[in-house]
């Protein structure tokens, strides 16, 4: 029998998915996590759940355009029926609307459930959708405690269907390229790190003006933000958390401000808030959310001094590693400036990586378009070359130019996207491809850094699951 293109296209797809799958805590070979489509004749039935700019964008729209011969969304879901509305019309999609996410998927059968709603109820959509006999895909983080880790990892060993988190720092090739010369020991056995990232006043305030600002629906920027770059830890030492002891504090944003408003539009401090955002200048913003404050309630430009923000606006923490490598890391909410600095100290030597420091590299990008190039869902600008130092002891250092890109989380989003829909069966030496393992380890250490600031105790990751840390990742 003849196999169309469009056969090869979904039987790529399908394995694509199982690749990412195999990043799970099972160390079965990649081929056992296929996808299970509901023909070879059809293509690839998908549904959303959570219609916000994640979803409907890198999730969303940007999948129709890119991959209309392999997948069809047949199903959007969310609880505020104006969003819906506008999602359908964003996405370009003619497909069913739902408030109820179970009679969405009884009513499509779809194989594959993509999970982007607010990070504190991810596990209900990730567990029903397992339950109900779909592979899903979840945005980071997998979730936003212990409990509900484990409960989504028994749901996983108990299904036969895969659970893929979307993680998509690590295919930035500045990212990959630190990742090779940890590899190669280019400066030998590493034996500590410091991390810290650095969010500016238009990024890091965000945050604080969104359901983020509530522990109880984000787990705190531990969670939602720092699991990036756990993830990353985790990844570029291949080996798993085993401690953390940290530090945090609530002490700009919240009610630590000169003063409060009901939200930015109506604000009487507007003309004096160094703060204030205007969303009525963002058309996007104003249909997919203010249109449709109604329904919910939920105020995209609400006030970020108001007394319910209760996650850190400042953490610290040390991290122990299953093979002997410690960890300094921090993130700061108010930098002047976005970026991030990174310093590995080897036995023979030290590597220094760095992204987006202005007086590193003498940039002259306002923080508010560097903000809106990293977000930019496109991608594909090669911006500069960055460079990164490698200083092996005893000798003059080496820098290493790395070619970078703005948009899309440093070239992060579409090479995610082209590893799992486009090109699949290419060589992946450097592991980029997470599951459920890697999603339960980079947030288990956001929990367990909560959970330290709380107890002035140090925690151990295996006293939050039933996961144990290893010295090599699987």
């Amino acid at each position: 029998m003849t196999m169309t293109n469009y056969d090869v296209s979904r039987r790529t797809f399908l394995t694509s998915v199982s690749m990412l799958a195999a990043g799970t805590m099972f160390t079965a070979p990649a081929a056992g996590f296929g996808l299970t489509g509901s023909g070879k004749d059809e293509k690839l039935k998908v549904t959303l759940v959570g219609t916000g700019v994640r979803g409907t964008s890198f999730w969303g729209r940007r999948l129709v355009e890119q991959y209309p011969d392999i997948l069809e969304f047949v199903g959007l879901c969310d609880i505020n029926p104006g969003r819906l509305a506008y999602a359908k019309e964003y996405m370009k999609v003619d497909c069913p609307t739902f408030t109820n996410f179970e009679e969405m998927i009884n009513q499509t059968q779809p194989d594959l459930v993509i999970v982007t709603t607010k990070d504190s109820t991810h596990h209900e959509y990730i567990i029903k959708g397992l339950q109900m006999g779909c592979d899903v895909l979840t945005e980071k983080p997998l979730t936003t405690d212990e409990r509900k880790c484990q409960a989504i990892l028994d749901a996983e060993r108990s299904s036969n269907k895969n659970l893929i988190v979307g993680f998509n720092y690590r295919w930035s090739p500045y990212a990959t390229k630190i990742k090779q010369l940890l590899a190669e020991e280019a400066v030998g056995k590493i034996t500590s790190v410091d991390f810290h990232w650095y969010l500016n006043t238009y990024h890091g305030a965000s945050y604080f003006r969104r359901w983020h600002g509530q522990r109880e629906s984000s787990g705190s920027l531990w969670v939602h933000k720092a699991t990036h770059h756990f993830d990353l830890l985790n990844w570029w030492l291949d080996s798993d958390p085993s401690e953390v002891f940290a530090y945090g504090a609530l002490e700009h944003y919240g009610s630590n401000g000169p003063f409060q408003g009901d939200k930015c539009r109506s604000c009487e401090h507007k003309n004096e808030c160094k703060f204030y955002w205007d969303i009525t200048e963002d058309e996007r913003a104003m249909r997919l959310y203010v249109d449709n404050e109604k329904y919910d309630g939920y105020i995209r430009d609400n006030c970020l001094f108001r007394d319910e923000i209760n996650i850190y606006d400042k953490m610290s923490a040390q991290v122990k590693y299953a093979n002997d490598v410690v960890v300094n890391y921090s993130l700061t909410t108010y930098s002047p400036y976005e970026g991030w600095k990174v310093s590995f100290n080897g036995m023979n030597g030290r590597i220094d990586a760095w992204l987006d420091i202005p007086f590193m590299n003498e940039d002259s990008l306002s923080q508010s378009e560097l903000h809106a190039a990293e977000m930019n869902q496109k991608g594909g600008e090669v911006a500069e070359y960055q460079p990164m130092i490698v200083h092996k002891n005893w000798e003059t250092y080496e820098t290493v130019n790395v070619p970078v890109e703005r948009g899309g989380h440093g070239g992060g989003d579409s090479r995610l996207h082209d590893k799992i829909f486009k090109n699949p069966e290419a060589p992946d030496p450097y592991k980029h491809s997470a599951g459920v393992r890697d999603g339960a380890m980079s947030i288990l250490i956001g929990i367990a850094a909560r959970n330290s600031i709380e107890s002035g105790e140090p925690v151990r990751i295996a006293s939050l699951t039933d996961l144990q840390p290893r010295a090599k990742r699987l």
